[in-house]
């Protein structure tokens, strides 16, 4: 009895313990979306950096994302400059801004700031943080998933008690593909709060009983200061005021409860992603499924009898094409986001790490690599063995794929390169992240044409999408929703054209016999278009309907079956023949990065949150 009684007493003192230290008062500021490399952004951040170092009452800075305007290095070195001078602690995360067109792959945030992530506790509480897509590829936000493994180790500590404040990009709703991933984990712990940005409101939510806020922008937007947040945690409680510099005014606008123990959030149940459609097509089977612990953000190759793959661990790998069981691994020194090529034994792969490199496809040996000014995110193409690719530091190259010599390099590309070239007639053609489209000769690297859609934002740009060519045209579609066709030796516009109601984005393939392309729209509508005809000339509208959709993967035709990608993890199959729906399959909740058909009834998919697949049909 008195051992029982000693153990009651220290149990108690524990929980009592804990409680008062999660009660210790403290404030913090929050900063997000602060833009740096847009207007006034540089200027918003001093304001705020300035009136958070003569509050001596802020403990801490938070800052959640979109810390670039276009994730560009110049950018982010300034915002590491314009953020130390905080006076005190500061932990950072980034946004989809800083992800989805960064020139390095994401590799320049980590080298800048040191982590993607953080990991921290205050005043009894426990702060964690993690990245946030989408990752180079257009789609909805997603934690990556080297992200997820990290939360799961992080989270195998026995402590349950300690209070969580969670923090993300984006909203923890269907807003992030993989928003289930970090809240189903969260919740076996004591997760009390969830903080955000990416709205640029300062806004309340209920992520599934979780209390969950959004705050506003440091920019100053439509006033003439910006802003931020500062948070006071007291008396189980967060206190949200919006703060405004320079004038030095506060303004309460929400209090939300934290709870004195643990919050138990995992009993109630909430909406998953479903999987029933699979059910309905009981002859679509995945094969084999392998699960990467990162994310894969390409495309695969075939090679004899294995698959090759990338991560954005850096790494190339070769997978058995029977089993999906992996033969061998090569080690690059960044993020990869470019899909392997293959050319008789030969993998040409290109790493944000500033090499290209070519890879022995049986073993796994490398060959040669060479070295680039800056990372490369772009795809090559390899003709007449030669491999052509760009890169991030404005050049573009044609590589031996024999010696792994240059053969030539073009050094005027405005912006970075992200897409996979078109060789086609004699010329490689190519899209960049400077609203330009060029034209060089094959051979030479002469420019034979560059054309410029005249946006002057460049998020419009066309450099996302893989051109296609057909009857002596080069056709493109690009985020200013326009279908684009060129001559293919002049680039003079054969025609440009918007559809009212028909939002296209990037996503553009090509029929088999090249009779026409297919384009995927926003809306998530499969369109036939004409390769032959003058102007734009819509063929047909498929039947199925995808709902709401970004991705960028291109349709891909084989064996009278067009395979489409979409961002929510489902690969349909159309019959050529009327373009009705022959069966669709969800592999995952995240983007599909490609299909691949390889015959005899199968084809290859890959995730973005890193599965690789092979269904038979």
């Amino acid at each position: 009895m008195k051992q029982f009684f000693l153990l009651s007493t220290l149990t108690v003192l524990t929980l009592c313990r804990t409680v008062t230290m999660a009660q210790n008062a403290f404030k913090f500021a929050l900063m997000t979306d602060i833009h740096v490399g847009s207007d006034h952004a540089a200027e918003d951040v001093q304001r705020s950096v300035a009136d958070i170092n003569q509050n001596p009452s802020i403990a801490f800075v938070i800052i959640s994302g979109d810390i670039t305007e276009f994730g560009a290095d110049e950018e982010l070195k300034l915002a590491k400059r314009l953020l130390d001078s905080l006076n005190k602690p500061w932990y950072i995360i980034p946004g989809n801004h800083d992800t989805k067109w960064s020139e390095s792959g994401g590799n320049t945030f980590r080298r800048v700031f040191g982590n993607e992530t953080f990991s921290f506790k205050h005043g009894g509480y426990w702060f964690i943080g993690t990245n946030c897509g989408p990752n180079m590829r257009m789609g909805p936000g997603q934690v990556p998933r080297e992200n997820v493994v990290w939360l799961d180790n992080l989270l195998k500590t026995k402590d349950t008690t300690t209070p969580i404040i969670y923090i993300n990009h984006y909203p923890q709703n269907a807003d992030l593909n993989n928003w289930y991933e970090a809240l189903d984990r969260l919740k076996q712990h004591n997760v009390q709060l969830v903080l955000c940005g990416h709205g640029h409101t300062n806004k309340t939510y209920d992520f599934e009983n979780i209390p969950g806020v959004m705050c506003r922008s440091n920019l100053r937007a439509k006033d003439s200061i910006g802003g931020y947040n500062i948070i006071t945690v007291a008396n189980n409680q967060a206190t949200f005021e919006e703060r405004t510099p320079l004038i030095g005014k506060n303004r309460q606008w929400t209090v939300q409860p934290l709870k004195s123990h643990h919050a138990r959030y995992d009993t109630a149940p909430f909406e998953r992603p479903s999987f029933a459609m699979n059910d309905s097509f009981p002859g679509v089977k995945a094969l084999w499924t392998f699960q990467d612990n990162s994310d894969i953000g390409s495309g695969m190759a075939v090679v004899k009898d294995l698959v090759i793959s990338t991560n954005t661990a850096g790494e190339v790998y070769a997978l058995q094409a029977a089993n999906g069981k992996k033969k061998w691994t090569f080690k690059t020194g960044g993020k990869v986001y470019a899909t392997p090529v293959v050319t008789g034994d030969n993998i040409v792969v290109a790493s944000s790490d500033h090499y290209i490199y070519c890879i022995q496809a049986s073993n796994g040996k490398q060959r040669w690599r060479f070295e680039t000014g800056k990372p490369v995110v772009a795809s090559a193409e390899v003709a007449n063995g030669i491999a052509y690719v760009g890169a991030s530091d404005g050049h573009f190259r044609a590589i031996n794929v024999a010696t792994g010599k240059l053969v030539w390099e073009f050094s005027g590309v405005n912006g970075f390169v992200e897409d996979k070239p078109l060789v086609y007639q004699g010329n490689v053609y190519f899209g960049s992240w400077g609203n330009d489209f060029y034209a060089l000769d094959a051979a030479t690297g002469a420019l034979k044409w560059k054309w410029n859609n005249g946006a002057s934002n460049r998020m419009f740009s066309p450099a996302a999408c893989y051109p296609v060519g057909a009857q002596g045209k080069v056709f493109i579609v690009a985020p200013d929703r326009y279908m684009t066709a060129f001559d293919s030796q002049t680039g003079s516009v054969i025609w440009r054209k918007t559809v009212p109601g028909v939002r296209m984005r990037e996503s553009i393939g090509l029929a088999a016999d090249s009779s026409q392309t297919f384009i995927k729209t926003m809306d998530g509508n499969l369109y036939g278009v004409s390769a032959t005809a003058d102007t734009m000339q819509l063929l047909w509208k498929s039947p199925i309907e995808m709902g709401y959709e970004l991705d960028p993967a291109a349709a891909i035709e084989r064996d009278g079956v067009i395979f489409t990608p979409t961002h929510s993890g489902v690969v349909y199959a159309v019959n050529r023949k009327d373009y009705t729906l022959l069966w669709k399959h969800k592999l995952s909740n995240c983007l599909v990065n490609a299909v691949l058909p390889i015959g005899n009834r199968k084809v290859l998919v890959s995730t973005m949150d890193g599965k690789l697949a092979c269904i038979g049909y």
